[in-house]
C-alpha cells in the first residue's frame, strides 16, 4: 500500500490536495494553531478517493496530517471549539487569494488562515481500514 505524500505551493497544488481530503472527518479537537511555529494542523481520518475499490475489495479511510506553514492567523466561523469531541466534515479547501487559505466544512462552518505563503503539505500517517460507505452528496 502506498501512502499519499503532497505539498501544494500554488492554488492548482492546493486543488489537488482539496479534491484528496474531500470527505475527511475531523474532530474539534484534532484542528491546531501552533501559534509560534506559525503552522496550522489538522489530523484527518481520511476518505481515499484515489484508491481503486475493485483492486482493494472495499472503500477505505485512513489517517492523515494536512499541515500548513507560514500562518499569520486563524479565522473561525461557527467551528464549536468549546465541543472538541464534535466530528466536522471537511469539503474543500481553498485559496482565496495571496495571503489566505480556507477549509470550508459541512453545515457552512469554515476556518481561514492568514498565510505568509502558501505552504502546505498532506501525508497519511497509518494503514487504511475498510469500510462500506462511500461519501455521496445530493444534486441539487
Amino acid at each position: 500500500m502506498s501512502r499519499l505524500r503532497l505539498s501544494a505551493l500554488d492554488a492548482d497544488d492546493l486543488g489537488v490536495i482539496s479534491a484528496a481530503v474531500q470527505d475527511s472527518l475531523v474532530a474539534v479537537r484534532d484542528c491546531a494553531h501552533f501559534k509560534d511555529e506559525k503552522r496550522f494542523v489538522l489530523l484527518l481520518n481520511r476518505f481515499r478517493w484515489e484508491a481503486d475499490p475493485t483492486v482493494d475489495s472495499a472503500y477505505s479511510r485512513v489517517h492523515s496530517a494536512l499541515v500548513f506553514n507560514e500562518v499569520t492567523g486563524v479565522r473561525h466561523h461557527d467551528i464549536p471549539v468549546d465541543q472538541p469531541d464534535r466530528m466536522l466534515e471537511l469539503l474543500a479547501v481553498l485559496q482565496e487569494d495571496d495571503r489566505s487559505v480556507t477549509l470550508r466544512f459541512a453545515a457552512g462552518r469554515a476556518i481561514r488562515l492568514e498565510i505568509g505563503r502558501l505552504a502546505c503539505h498532506l501525508g497519511d500517517v497509518g494503514e487504511p481500514w475498510a469500510t462500506p460507505w462511500k461519501p455521496a452528496h445530493p444534486v441539487e
